[in-house]
C-alpha cells in the first residue's frame, strides 16, 4: 500500500519530470538516461542543486545561489557543487566536452539547457492530464508551480516513495490510446490462440497476460527508510521491527555513529557520540530488546560496548584487537555475545561467547584448525543452533549444535558473502553474496543446501527482526573509475595530477598496468556484465575486451613478464570456477586446467611453465599452490594454506601474501617451501584491507588506506616510512580490491577511485504465506 505524501517534501508539480531526453523521479532520487540498463541514484545535495536549475530553467545560476539554496546555514567546502553537478552530468549521460544538458558559464555559474517537463499521472483539478507537448515547461510557468526551494529547508532529505509508477511514455494521448487498443487487440488475439492450442494451461495457476501499460508496473517489494547524504549501513532490527539502528556520519561530523528511528522513514537520532578519532560500528540489537551492541574504534584501540536504545545508559563491556576487528551475535538469553573472527598469537581462535555480567569469556568446543576463520556466528531462533561462516571470501556456511559439537557444513558456495541472518522460525538462511559484481540476496534450505533467489538485486547486510516478519538490509551500487596520478607530479598546491582513463558511465575496477607500461588491464561492467578489457592508457581508440571472459571482481588480472599474456580468474559458460590466459596482441583466449576448483587468483612466475594459483580445499581452507602446467594433469610441486592475497616479486625470487586469520605481511621463495616463510610486518595491512597493498619493482610494499583527512592515502609500509603518507584524493575513496603502480619505484598509481557511492536502509514486511509472493521465498 502506498504510503501518504511527506509532510516535510518540498512542494513539486509531479513527483517526475523530463530533462531532455532522461526521466527524473525526484522522491527516489534517480535519474534514466535512454539506453542505460538502470537508473543513477543520486544524493539529496544533487537533487537539490537540479530543482534550483530547473527552476531557473535558461538562466545562469551562480555558485553563490547554488550554495545558498542547496547548503544553507554551513560552510562547505567550494567543490561540493562541482561534485554535484559532476554527478548529474554522470547521470544524464551528457557528452565531455559538448554538453547539452549543463552548460558551465566560466566565472558564472552554471545554466540547464535541456527543455524540462513535469511529468503528470492527473491534474490537480481533476481534468484529463495534459498532452506531453503541452507540458513543455518555460522558465515563467516552473517557477509558478514550484517555489523557489529558498521556502524550504533544501538539507532535508526527500523521502523516497516505495513504489514509483512508470514514466509517461510520449506523444498525445490520442496516439497512446491508439497504440494500447493495437497492442490489447493483439495480446488478446494471442492469449486466445494460446488457449485453443493449449487448453489444459487456462486457470489460475497460468494468469492471462497483462493487456495495459498499467498492468506493466513492476513494483518493489521494499521501501527505502533513509536517504541521509552518503552512507547508511550495518542496519539490526529491533525485536518487533519497529525500530531500525544503523550506522552513519551525522551532520558535521567526520566519524561514524549509531543512528535509531523508526522504520517508517522518520527522523534519525543521534545513539552514540564517540570521542574525535573513533568510529562506531557493528550495532546489534538483543533479543529482549533492552540493549544494542557495538563497536568502538580508535586508531590503537578496539572496545565492545552496549547502550540502551534511548542512550541512557552505555557501557564498555569487552575489548578487541582493531587489526582484526570481531564479529558477534547476542546469545538468545541477551546475557552475552558470541563472537567470531578472532585471531591469538597461533591463529584464529575460533567461536567464543563473552558473559556481559561477569565479563569473562568461553570458548565453545568444536573442530576447529588455527588456519580456520569462523565469521559472523548467528544462535537459531529456537536456540538449538550456532551457524558461521567459514573462511570467507570463499566463505561457506557451517553449524554447530549451541553447546559444541561436530561441526556440519550446511552449503558449498564457495562465495563472497556480504552479511546473513536467519529466516524467521529459522526457516532457513537468507544471505547477500557477489554475483559479477553485483550483491544479491539469496535463501538457502539448510536442509538441502540449495540456494535460490530471493528477487532482491543491490543489497547487501540482511537482517530479520527476532519476533516479526520483518527485513532490513542495505542497497547499495557504488561506480568507480580508472585513474593514473603521477606521483612525481604535482598541480597547485601540491595536489597530485589526477588523470581519468577509459572513462565510461559504468563501474571499472581492478587496474593492472603492464610491466612495460604501455598497457592497462581491467575488469569493467560497461558492455552489461563484468569483462575483461585492456588497451593503451595513451591511446583510448586501442581499448578491446575478451568477450569470452566472464571476468571475476576479487582479484586484477596479472601480467607475465614480457606484457604479453593475461592470467585472470573468472567463470566458464557452466559457472564453474576457471583460469583464463588471455595473448593481448591478437586476443586469443584459452581456458586452462587447473586442478582446483574455484580459483580465485593467479600468478605467473619468472618460469611460464610455473603458475601460482590461489584456490580452496575440499574443506573451504583457501590455499596458495605452486604447479607445473607442462605436464598433464598439472603437477603441485608446493603449497601454503591460509593465505587470503598474494604477490609475486620476482626480481627477489619471493612472493608475499597475506594470512586470512591474522593482519600482518608474509614472504616466502617462489618455490613455498615451509623453512623460507616469514613475516614482513606484523601489523599491516590489516585483515579487511588485505588487498589494498603492492610491490614495487625495487621492493617497496605499499598499501593504500584512508585517513580523517584523505580518503585515498599511499604509504610505504616496507621499508617502513615516516609519516602519514602522500594524499593522492582528498575526497574519494579507492576501490578495496587493488590498484597498481609503475615505474622503477612506482611513480606512477594506476587506481579506481569513486565516481558514485551512496547507501539506504531498505525495508519491507515478509509475506505471511511465502510461496508465490516473492521469488526464492519457500514455506
Amino acid at each position: 500500500m502506498p504510503r501518504p505524501p511527506d509532510p516535510t517534501m518540498p512542494h513539486l508539480p509531479s513527483e517526475r519530470l523530463r530533462v531532455g531526453e532522461c526521466v527524473v523521479d525526484v522522491p527516489l532520487r534517480e535519474i534514466r538516461a535512454p539506453g542505460k540498463r538502470r537508473p543513477l541514484r543520486i544524493t539529496p545535495k544533487s537533487m537539490g542543486v537540479l530543482l534550483v536549475l530547473v527552476e531557473q530553467a535558461g538562466r545562469v545560476v551562480s555558485r553563490d545561489m547554488l550554495m545558498a539554496e542547496v547548503w544553507p546555514d554551513t560552510l562547505p567546502t567550494n567543490d561540493v557543487v562541482t561534485q554535484a553537478i559532476t554527478q548529474l552530468r554522470k547521470a544524464f549521460d551528457d557528452e565531455r566536452g559538448n554538453p547539452s544538458y549543463i552548460e558551465t558559464i566560466a566565472k558564472n555559474g552554471y545554466r540547464l539547457l535541456a527543455p524540462i517537463q513535469w511529468i503528470y499521472a492527473e491534474e490537480p483539478d481533476g481534468r484529463a492530464p495534459v498532452a506531453d507537448d503541452e507540458r513543455w515547461a518555460d522558465p515563467a510557468r516552473t517557477t509558478a508551480k514550484y517555489p523557489a526551494i529558498a521556502g524550504a529547508d533544501p538539507s532535508e532529505p526527500l523521502s523516497p516513495v516505495p513504489f514509483p509508477d512508470s514514466s509517461m511514455p510520449r506523444g498525445t494521448w490520442t496516439s497512446i490510446v491508439a497504440v494500447l487498443c493495437t497492442v490489447a487487440l493483439l495480446v488478446a488475439a494471442l492469449v486466445t490462440w494460446t488457449m485453443l492450442r493449449n487448453p489444459e494451461r487456462a486457470g489460475p495457476e497460468h494468469p492471462a497476460p497483462v493487456s495495459s501499460a498499467q498492468g506493466l508496473r513492476a513494483e518493489r517489494p521494499y521501501r527505502l527508510i533513509t536517504s541521509m547524504p552518503g552512507f547508511e549501513v550495518s542496519p539490526t532490527l529491533s525485536p518487533d521491527g519497529g525500530m531500525v539502528a544503523y550506522v552513519a556520519i551525522p551532520d558535521g561530523q567526520r566519524n561514524t555513529s549509531i543512528l535509531v528511528q523508526t522504520t517508517e522513514q522518520t527522523q534519525p537520532r543521534l545513539l552514540t557520540r564517540p570521542p574525535p578519532g573513533y568510529d562506531d560500528s557493528a550495532p546489534t540489537w538483543s533479543p529482549d530488546g533492552r540493549w544494542i551492541a557495538f563497536m568502538r574504534m580508535g586508531s590503537n584501540s578496539c572496545s565492545i560496548r552496549v547502550v540502551t536504545p534511548n542512550a541512557r545508559a552505555e557501557h564498555e563491556v569487552g575489548v578487541c584487537d582493531r587489526r582484526t576487528p570481531p564479529t558477534f551475535d547476542w546469545t538468545p538469553d541477551s546475557s552475552g555475545l558470541i563472537f567470531g573472527g578472532m585471531s591469538g598469537e597461533n591463529g584464529s581462535l575460533g567461536l567464543r561467547v563473552l558473559d556481559l555480567d561477569s565479563g569473562r569469556w568461553r570458548s565453545i568446543e568444536y573442530p576447529h584448525q588455527p588456519d580456520d576463520l569462523d565469521t559472523a556466528p548467528r544462535y537459531s531462533p529456537d536456540g538449538r543452533w550456532i551457524v558461521f561462516v567459514r573462511n570467507p571470501p570463499l566463505g561457506d556456511f557451517w553449524r554447530i549444535p549451541a553447546q559444541g559439537g561436530n561441526a556440519e557444513r550446511l552449503s558449498h558456495l564457495r562465495a563472497d558473502l556480504r552479511g546473513w541472518d536467519w529466516m524467521p522460525g529459522g526457516r532457513g538462511l537468507l544471505f547477500s553474496v557477489m554475483v559479477e559484481g553485483d550483491y544479491r540476496l539469496f535463501r538457502l534450505d539448510t536442509s538441502t543446501g540449495e540456494a535460490v533467489p530471493a528477487g532482491i538485486d543491490d543489497a547487501q547486510s540482511p537482517v530479520v527482526a527476532r519476533g516479526a516478519r520483518a527485513l532490513a538490509f542495505v542497497q547499495r551500487r557504488p561506480y568507480f573509475g580508472l585513474y593514473r596520478i603521477n606521483l612525481a607530479q604535482q598541480g597547485q598546491g601540491s595536489v597530485h595530477v589526477i588523470e581519468p582513463l577509459f572513462p565510461s558511465s559504468s563501474r571499472d575496477w581492478l587496474p593492472s598496468i603492464s610491466p612495460d607500461g604501455t598497457q592497462l588491464a581491467f575488469v569493467s561492467d560497461r558492455s552489461g556484465a563484468s569483462a575483461l578489457w585492456w588497451g593503451d592508457p595513451n591511446q583510448p581508440d586501442t581499448l578491446r575486451m575478451a568477450s569470452e571472459v566472464r571476468a571475476g571482481t576479487r582479484y586484477a588480472p596479472a601480467w607475465s613478464s614480457d606484457s604479453r599474456h593475461l592470467l585472470v580468474t573468472g567463470a566458464n559458460p557452466q559457472g564453474r570456477g576457471t583460469v583464463y590466459e588471455i595473448s593481448t596482441g591478437s586476443g586469443q583466449v584459452s581456458p586452462l586446467e587447473v586442478p582446483d576448483a574455484d580459483p580465485l587468483q593467479a600468478q605467473y612466475t619468472p618460469n611460464p611453465q610455473r603458475l601460482l594459483v590461489l584456490s580452496a580445499s575440499n574443506e573451504g581452507l583457501p590455499q596458495l599452490r605452486l604447479y607445473d602446467r607442462s605436464q598433464k594433469p598439472w603437477r603441485s610441486l608446493g603449497q601454503i594454506d591460509g593465505v587470503s592475497h598474494f604477490q609475486v616479486d620476482a626480481p627477489r625470487n619471493r612472493i608475499l601474501f597475506t594470512r586470512l586469520t591474522e593482519s600482518g605481511l608474509w614472504e616466502a621463495s617462489l618455490t613455498l617451501a615451509a623453512n623460507t616463510i616469514r613475516r614482513v610486518n606484523a601489523a599491516e595491512p590489516t585483515a579487511d584491507r588485505y588487498r589494498l597493498w603492492t610491490v614495487t619493482p625495487a621492493g617497496e610494499i605499499r598499501s593504500l588506506e584512508r585517513r580523517d583527512d584523505c580518503a585515498a592515502s599511499l604509504r610505504q609500509i616496507s621499508p617502513p616510512e615516516a609519516g602519514e603518507g602522500r594524499c593522492l584524493d582528498q575526497t574519494r575513496r579507492n576501490a578495496v580490491n587493488g590498484f597498481s603502480l609503475a615505474g622503477p619505484r612506482g611513480e606512477v598509481a594506476y587506481l579506481a577511485l569513486i565516481e558514485w557511492d551512496g547507501a539506504d536502509i531498505g525495508y519491507m514486511e515478509l509475506p505471511k504465506e511465502t510461496a508465490s509472493e516473492l521469488p526464492g521465498w519457500v514455506k
